[in-house]
């Protein structure tokens, strides 16, 4: 579903157009450096695991201090985040096949929209995104071989999905401000 209001379509536009810009700039820089691509990603997950154990362990705390799952599952997060964070490897393999699995919820999600903005102009955009990132799950499936090899297509394959959705959002931003003339 599409906005009629003009001040809402030159909002979408102004901030699809400003996310695009961002969304190709990362992208390209993870093109440029894959394996700081794929350690900033294992280093973001692994602190954002550490985070939540706190925010668990602090829940389990204030509600219930004899509940050993709100504690296990608090103790689990923590762990799992610090030994990301002190041996990335295994994070990475970990994550890797996360990584697989998310480009194929996002190329079906993506295909999804397509079918259901499908009348309006640009929804072969998103088409062509769900297709590419059914591609880059089933490639990355294909390659995953080694744990170098996983961290170098974690890097290449975040680079590409964001320059391509930065580059749908920018495209999507041309529409909004067009529709906003019409």
């Amino acid at each position: 579903m599409i906005p009629n209001n003009n001040d809402m379509l030159k909002k979408l536009s102004k901030h699809a157009t400003i996310a695009g810009i961002v969304m190709m700039i990362t992208g390209a820089a993870a093109l440029f450096w894959p394996m700081y691509a794929s350690l900033f990603t294992v280093g973001f997950v692994a602190w954002l695991m550490v985070f939540s154990g706190v925010s668990a362990g602090y829940f389990t705390y204030m509600t219930n201090k004899g509940d050993w799952l709100g504690w296990l599952k608090s103790v689990i997060l923590i762990a799992t985040g610090l030994f990301m964070l002190f041996y990335p490897m295994p994070g990475i393999a970990a994550i890797g096949m996360l990584f697989a699995i998310y480009f194929l919820i996002d190329g079906f999600s993506g295909i999804a929209l397509a079918g259901s903005m499908r009348p309006a102009k640009g929804w072969w955009m998103w088409l062509i995104n769900g297709l590419l990132s059914i591609a880059l799950a089933i490639i990355f499936l294909m390659s995953w071989t080694s744990l170098k090899e996983t961290a170098w297509l974690i890097g290449v394959f975040v680079g590409i999905s964001l320059l391509f959705d930065g580059f749908t959002l920018l495209f999507m931003g041309s529409v909004f401000k067009n529709m906003d003339k019409e």
